[in-house]
């Protein structure tokens, strides 16, 4: 018999069923809302018995905004029992989400423990992406898996990070996407709720359906005039040096609030909305970490952290991502060209920097020469345009690939003594001459080139991705040890490589982390073509803002090559690992025996030897390449 869904909201149900564990909850013990009372709308819009087919919630961190899904995870179980997709960010993330928050919460909410049999029973249906229960089903998977998206029909959809998702799954589309078409066929009964912290400004997919919605914002009174508002980051003050000294200043009255005056203000609080949506039957809430209850997180704190982020920017966007729960404006304005030439630095081309601790390269394939720009690196990403090198000739041919080997091959001499050979190379194979650079790389096979194709569109969580074999017997197999390709998130890098551009030294005497260093002997012709691309905002086919680079002159190569060997120093390691990655190359350097060199003086170094030959190209074990002779 048919009946309809029980008059019961989602908070309702926290509160007499809900129990945190001490697994998942750094507070266990039974489901109070008064603790957020934030979220008791947030949730209740998830009810069965509420009109509202998608809820959108930006957020800043620590507000409990995963544990409000949670909750309605647990009410569909035990009250709405119907097909779920619940889909975080990589099939991995998925499965520690069973593991460290569903779980928890079949095991510890006694109501749930019934209606999903334990892991261990034989054909219980309780697998780690899969969970069975009367009537339903929940699915875990990744929005990096296409098969995962597209795998089974589904009433709801808890859609986790999806900021973090990737641009384009597997070649079939955006994930939101294809996750919203698993619920048509249920029509009005469908509901998805969407979770994230914010990205960048115009990428952010959170923002772009908080805008499309009725961007409620939470209106708490203030303890000295009662003046209702949404709390924003620039009425917290506090004298510099002093965080603990933060206070809230009513935007009314002035009076400062203290701490203490919060948890009366968020009981007191309502969401209202501001904005008259495009789909009446969506709803967004956005909070910040200003919201978070007392024993969270502090104003204190978050007044220690902005301070501590001052001056370096890739921090200031977590603040303003993680604690306000607002997008980053990134700078995508291309630097004057004219400025970049004028700071130009005394340091001779073709020999490495004495701060220098390794040598990328990043090769452009030209309809009728190789473009190669050698870059020094060091910790916190400073670079140095080590040299310049144009290779003539068609890349259809051989020469110009026997002239890259020689160059390749080369000790460049380090000022200071000793030399420095070149540690990884990205080589763009995206023109028009694919199959015979293809060709050229197999027969080369220096384990150092990784082979590139550029991608528009961005991935700050993984912006290079594979590699991918290009190599296929007559059969379609692919080839174990053939040739493989790497791609590039060619708009991730340039913004990385502007956003180092735009650095200030002011009146410091030394240069900030970071700093794009270029050496005086370098052509304003090279400076032109590193910045030829601006950022611009256009409107795709729904209407919605996105981001795009744009050229501001024909030639481009020289930022072309600099986001390869961006690339190549990610291949390598600097970003997984970190200190350690920079702590070994000193080490190295610390220990090379330093034979002086004579530096060249007219642009040339000895003649080189002979390229090296690759004998396998498998990585051995351990977190960072083989030295490869990158020390002589």
């Amino acid at each position: 018999m048919l009946r309809p869904p029980p008059r019961l909201t989602v908070s309702q149900w926290a509160e007499r069923h809900r129990i945190l564990g001490s697994r998942a909850s750094s507070e266990p013990g039974p489901w109070r809302t008064s603790r957020t009372p934030y979220l008791r709308e947030v949730m209740d819009a998830l009810s069965a018995v509420q009109p509202a087919r998608r809820v959108v919630f930006m957020k800043g961190a620590q507000v409990g905004a995963t544990e409000s899904g949670n909750c309605w995870l647990g009410y569909i179980l035990h009250h709405v029992p119907a097909p779920v997709l619940a889909v975080q960010p990589t099939v991995e993330l998925a499965k520690r989400f069973s593991r460290q928050r569903i779980d928890p919460l079949l095991e510890e909410t006694p109501a749930l423990k019934e209606r999903v049999a334990p892991a261990r029973a034989r054909d219980s249906g309780n697998t780690l992406l899969s969970k069975e229960f009367p009537g339903g089903i929940l699915v875990l998977t990744g929005a990096n898996s296409a098969v995962g998206l597209r795998s089974m029909t589904a009433r709801f959809l808890f859609l986790d990070e999806v900021d973090a998702y990737p641009g384009d799954v597997e070649g079939e589309g955006d994930p939101i996407a294809l996750a919203e078409a698993r619920a048509r066929t249920f029509g009005w009964r469908r509901k998805a709720f969407l979770v994230s912290t914010p990205t960048i400004a115009g990428r952010s997919r959170i923002e772009r359906e908080y805008f499309a919605s009725d961007q409620r914002r939470y209106f708490v009174p203030c303890p000295h005039c009662g003046e209702m508002q949404w709390l924003k980051f620039e009425r917290l003050r506090w004298e510099k040096g002093a965080p603990r000294s933060a206070r809230y200043h009513c935007e009314a009255c002035d009076e400062g609030i203290e701490e203490h005056h919060k948890t009366a203000m968020l009981a007191a609080g309502a969401w209202r909305p501001t904005a008259v949506p495009e789909d009446p039957y969506t709803v967004g809430f956005h909070i910040s970490a200003l919201y978070s209850p007392v024993g969270w997180l502090s104003w204190e704190q978050i007044a220690r952290d902005w301070e501590a982020a001052q001056g370096k920017p890739e921090d200031l966007k977590t603040f303003r991502n993680t604690v306000l729960g607002e997008t980053w404006q990134e700078q995508g304005e291309a630097p004057d060209w004219e400025r970049l030439v004028e700071r130009r630095e005394d340091f001779r081309m073709g020999v490495v920097p004495p701060g220098a601790l390794c040598l990328m390269a990043g090769v452009d394939v030209q309809d009728d020469r190789l473009e190669c720009d050698v870059w020094g690196w060091a910790e916190g990403f400073s670079s140095w345009l080590v040299d310049h090198v144009v290779i003539p000739g068609s890349p259809r041919e051989r020469e110009p690939w026997d002239a890259l080997a020689k160059l390749l091959a080369r000790d460049w001499p380090r000022s200071g003594g000793g030399t420095m050979r070149i540690a990884k190379v990205c080589i763009d194979t995206g023109g028009r001459d694919t199959a015979a650079v293809y060709g050229h790389l197999r027969r080369l096979r220096d384990p150092r080139i990784a082979p590139t194709k550029g991608v528009d569109g961005w991935n700050r969580a993984q912006p290079v991705q594979g590699p991918t074999p290009v190599d296929a017997l007559v059969d379609g197999r692919k080839l174990r040890r053939g040739l493989k390709l790497w791609t590039v998130s060619v708009s991730t890098w340039k913004a990385d490589l502007y956003r180092r551009l735009w650095l200030g030294r002011g009146d410091a005497a030394e240069f900030p982390p970071g700093w794009v260093h270029l050496p005086q002997g370098i052509e304003a012709e090279w400076v032109k073509q590193l910045v030829a691309e601006q950022l611009r905002m256009v409107k795709d086919r729904r209407g919605f803002a996105r981001q795009e680079w744009a050229k501001l002159r024909e030639r481009n190569e020289a930022l072309d090559c600099a986001v390869l060997a961006r690339a190549a120093l990610w291949l390598l390691g600097a970003d997984r690992y970190g200190e350690r990655f920079w702590q070994q190359l000193r080490d190295q350097i610390a220990n090379a025996p330093l034979q002086p060199s004579e530096l060249p003086t007219g642009g040339n170094v000895a003649p080189p030897s002979p390229p090296p030959v690759a004998t396998d190209t498998h990585r051995p074990r351990g977190w960072l390449a083989p030295r490869s002779g990158w020390l002589r």
